[in-house]
């Protein structure tokens, strides 16, 4: 059977969302729109196959389930995360202040516009997390930090375990990023300026004085 035969009649607001040869893709972008519609938990790989308009025999040209697409998903979301992070400092300068400054914004910023996303990336599925793309994508975000934190000591003569400021500085953009999208900066601090809060944090772990 052809890809084409496998193609269900698509309702009206199906229409245009699957092409013949980008099925991998297809199934890729219906199953992300059920995260961010529903949240990863909540769907069947049925449901997203619905959502693409094809049968439900089509995922299985290249995917082995639900689990490995949203593996695919979770990968691109550090990708796009790495990549958002990295000109973010190049638009500031690398090993600087202001370009480690706008990585944090641009972690919280990420965090906000892709809330769904960010919740499958950091979340408690340990499957999720044991895949290779996944872990690697992961690591790569992370190795980026330690760099321009790296960069940043080496330019100023701040000596210290630079690992260990970076995870300080990520543990400090995590949390913030986690307080904002679950609304709880709102209940106690609602006038509270995130972008300052950052760049005062910022220079503190850097060691500024």
């Amino acid at each position: 059977m052809s890809e084409r035969e496998e193609i269900n009649p698509e309702p009206p607001e199906q229409k245009g969302r699957y092409h013949h040869g980008d099925l991998r893709e297809a199934l890729i972008e219906a199953t992300r729109r059920l995260v961010v519609d529903r949240g990863a938990e909540n769907f069947s790989l049925a449901d997203a196959c619905r959502c693409a308009g094809v049968s439900t025999a089509a995922p299985y040209r290249h995917f082995r389930d639900k689990l490995e697409i949203l593996e695919e998903i979770t990968a691109r979301g550090f990708e796009t995360l790495n990549q958002q992070s990295m000109e973010a400092v190049a638009e500031h300068g690398s090993g600087t202040l202001d370009g480690i400054t706008a990585m944090g914004r641009a972690y919280v910023n990420f965090a906000l516009q892709e809330q769904a996303l960010f919740r499958l990336m950091f979340g408690q599925n340990p499957s999720l997390k044991a895949s290779e793309s996944v872990e690697t994508r992961g690591h790569a975000c992370f190795d980026n930090v330690i760099g321009e934190v790296a960069r940043y000591c080496e330019n100023n003569g701040i000596k210290g375990d630079t690992r260990e400021i970076a995870v300080q500085l990520w543990t400090f953009v995590h949390g913030a990023a986690s307080l904002l999208m679950d609304q709880d900066y709102e209940k106690v601090v609602p006038d509270i300026d995130i972008e300052q809060m950052i760049f005062k944090a910022t220079r503190q772990l850097l060691a500024i004085r």
